[in-house]
């Protein structure tokens, strides 16, 4: 069965690394997969997508609108701009804490990312709202975003690999000092993807 990920957010998040073990992981259960990244201006803190395909007769590892099985936002305003990409009955994992735009900070425009977990709320009936700063800080790194939502994320039911399995692929594609802390996030992740709302 195919399946079509999405994962948005912006530059220094994360994004890209939890899309590679997504993709290591299908390689690992010989799972066909094609990925793209659309890094824009990353480094000043730009829109990043990544394309993540796996399955059988994959054409092109990009996503047409309204086939993402799943939406991956680690920034509220970037996963409601990719919401044409969801499929009818898709699922979201979202991290409601927002980063701020410099267009926002030099206008003093009030954008605390509410606004976007709302609309959410009322466009997608499979939403699992994940609070990253509380995650982080309860995991001890603020660079831990990406695999508290890759575990929330394993909660759909959309990912066909267990935690133990993106484990395994971290292990070898994640420097050792970082292992345990990433391991951690992923929990915590796979908890907060339970509960989710």
């Amino acid at each position: 069965m195919n399946k079509n990920i999405l994962l948005c957010g912006v530059g220094g998040q994360g994004t890209v690394l939890a899309s590679k073990l997504l993709a290591a992981a299908a390689m690992e259960k010989n799972i066909p997969v094609m990925s793209a990244e659309t890094i824009g201006m990353a480094q000043k803190g730009g829109s990043v997508f990544s394309h993540l395909r796996m399955g059988d007769d994959i054409q092109t590892p990009m996503l047409a609108k309204g086939s993402a099985d799943l939406i991956i936002g680690f920034e509220p305003a970037e996963a409601v701009r990719m919401l044409p990409y969801l499929a009818e009955g898709g699922s979201v994992v979202v991290n409601k804490c927002p980063v701020i735009p410099v267009s926002s900070v030099l206008s003093r425009s009030s954008y605390d990312g509410s606004e976007m977990t709302e609309y959410l709320k009322q466009n997608v009936k499979k939403l699992t709202i994940v609070d990253g700063s509380a995650a982080c800080s309860e995991v001890g790194s603020p660079k831990a975003l990406n695999m508290v939502l890759l575990g929330a994320a394993l909660e759909s039911g959309v990912i066909p690999f267990t935690a133990e399995e993106i484990k395994s692929v971290m292990q070898k594609r994640v420097k050792p000092q970082f292992y345990e802390i990433n391991c951690r996030a992923l929990d915590y992740g796979a908890r907060s993807g339970k509960d989710g709302t």
